[in-house]
Order: structure tokens, then sequence, then C-alpha cells
């Protein structure tokens, strides 16, 4: 698989986004927040990445090293993206797969990354 184009949403809808995005390899993490979460996250350039709707719905959590911006939907609590930058310092977007309309995250083979141990 290479870069598609996705539509994403939160579960009621108010949060709305396009990305070009590889999704053939995501992962999924158990740090204290992923974990809980069931988030499946694949990466892509924040230039890639179009917010239609809801950026007055948006809430922010940050943890940790405070260096990702974990953005839920104020209405029903999805995160269906995440804010961060690579270790190069290139702007970027986190998308949970979860929130890709047309898309099977299950049947997709992610990687384990262990973010509990970091």
């Amino acid at each position: 698989m290479s870069v598609q184009s996705y539509h994403g949403a939160c579960q009621c809808g108010a949060v709305a986004y396009d990305v070009d995005v590889d999704i053939s390899n995501p992962i999924t993490c158990n740090c204290s927040r992923c974990q809980r979460l069931g988030s499946v996250l694949a990466f892509a350039p924040r230039e890639s990445f179009r917010l239609l709707s809801g950026e007055d719905d948006l809430t922010e959590y940050l943890f940790n090293r405070k260096v990702i911006r974990h953005l839920f939907c104020r209405t029903c609590g999805i995160e269906s993206f995440a804010y961060g930058a690579m270790p190069d310092g290139t702007p970027m977007v986190a998308v949970n797969v979860n929130c890709l309309d047309g898309v099977d995250p299950r049947a997709l083979p992610a990687k384990h990354v262990d973010g509990r141990s970091r």
C-alpha cells in the first residue's frame, strides 16, 4: 500500500478531516494513553492533513513529556488525531486509523511499540 486519501472523523462527526497517509504499517502502543484508548496509529506530514470542521470542538490533553498534542472532541470524547513532531522536528499528525471511513484497522498488520518503557 502507499499514501492514499482518507476522510476521518470523531464519532459524532463534529470533528472531521481529510488526510493523505500510508496506513499499510500502523502501530499500536502500550503507553498509558494509547493502550486505554485502543488507538491504531498511522503518521503523516502535517501538510498532508486538512481539518475540515470542529476546530472549536477540540480539547487538548498533554501528558508525559508534553510534546504530543492529543486532541479529542469535547462532545463525544473521541481522539481521532494528534499533532506532534518527528525526531528531526518536522511537524506531523498521528491519525487514529479507527476513525478513517472505509478502513478495517483490525485487518492491517499493526506493529506493536513499547511506549510504556519510554
